[in-house]
């Protein structure tokens, strides 16, 4: 559940913004060259997790220079609706 002092997410507008996401999280046991490891599924996840985990990367409390990356390119709005698309989305 998120805290009313984060945005309501639009997850009309994530669908939209969710394409550059799809690209590694999209792809059924992707792993990445390096470091090796599996890269997450994210589709179906808590709305409030995937929020503060997109703004820890965002302010670098969570490392890793593809996600941080991404993650700052986006206002807090987009965070928000990225975080609700994605939580609507079905898990696979």
């Amino acid at each position: 559940m998120l805290s009313p002092a984060q945005a309501a997410g639009n997850a009309e507008n994530g669908k939209t913004l969710a394409y550059t996401c799809a690209g590694c999280h999209g792809i059924p046991d992707y792993k990445n060259a390096y470091p090796s490891y599996r890269v997450p599924k994210i589709a179906g996840q808590n709305e409030g997790y995937l929020l503060n985990a997109l703004k820890a990367y965002r302010n670098g409390d969570r490392q890793h220079p593809t996600m941080s990356a991404q993650a700052s390119s986006f206002s807090e709005q987009d965070l928000a609706d990225l975080a609700a698309y994605l939580a609507s989305r079905k898990a696979q």
